[in-house]
């Protein structure tokens, strides 16, 4: 049997890139909140290189949509092996002080609540298997700041570092890993939706490596961390920034 694989925020970007890296190898359930088309793309994607695809809508940061996300999994697969916790928010450039109230309450609902809702789901079902890995999505943000760009994204990103190792060090014995990636200034759609759609190039002179990172690139950092590969390894983070 394929291990069942659970993406969040799958219609495009980095998690658009883990499911077609992981179709060889895993069948897929594949959430997205309101790209269809885009979800839709990425499911037609993977079912051509083998997997079985899933399609789950629904908002992280809504209980009863993740209540009915993983019902939708135990009724089509019946298991889950793994999950990459990957769907996150970013808002408009800002200062702290230009930051309203609405504006955190929803940045830490969908990026640090959401995701904590996603994998205790997760959890609950790998807990009954014996076993199962987690890959949460960080950002390299946790350790910068962000300062005057998106400092309540960054305090979002470190949650899922404390997250993470906390969450990794309760299931370890019952044969769960946990692990988190961080990537750094990678060329995705989040940039647009900041409303700086050039900002990766732009920024890509501050980077060692003197450029942008792929979303592929993130993907195979996770993927490595999901595998057999990985066995021994929990409850860390692994940079995919170009040294940064």
């Amino acid at each position: 049997m394929r291990p069942v694989l659970l993406i969040t925020g799958a219609s495009a970007g980095i998690g658009a890139a883990c499911a077609r890296l992981a179709a060889p190898s895993y069948n897929l359930a594949l959430n997205y909140r309101s790209d269809a088309a885009g979800a839709k793309a990425v499911a037609a994607q993977a079912q051509a290189k083998g997997a079985r695809v899933l399609l789950c809508q629904g908002d992280v940061a809504d209980p009863a949509d993740v209540a009915r996300i993983f019902d939708q999994i135990d009724q089509h697969y019946g298991r889950l092996d793994a999950l990459i916790n990957n769907a996150g928010i970013v808002d408009q450039i800002a200062t702290v002080a230009d930051m309203d109230h609405a504006r955190l309450k929803r940045m830490f609902d969908v990026n640090v609540i959401g995701a904590m809702m996603v994998a205790q789901a997760a959890a609950t079902r790998m807990q009954a298997q014996g076993s199962g890995a987690i890959a949460n999505m960080g950002s390299i943000a946790a350790r910068l700041g962000s300062a005057n760009e998106f400092v309540d994204y960054a305090a979002s990103k470190a949650a899922i570092d404390a997250f993470t190792k906390g969450l990794a060090n309760e299931l370890a014995p019952q044969g769960i890993r946990v692990n988190a990636i961080r990537p750094g200034l990678i060329e995705t759609e989040i940039h647009a939706k900041a409303g700086v759609p050039d900002r990766a190039q732009t920024l890509a002179k501050n980077i060692p490596m003197q450029r942008v990172g792929r979303p592929d690139e993130v993907a195979s950092a996770t993927l490595f961390l999901l595998s057999d590969a990985a066995s021994y390894i929990t409850g860390t983070t692994l940079d995919v920034s170009g040294g940064r």
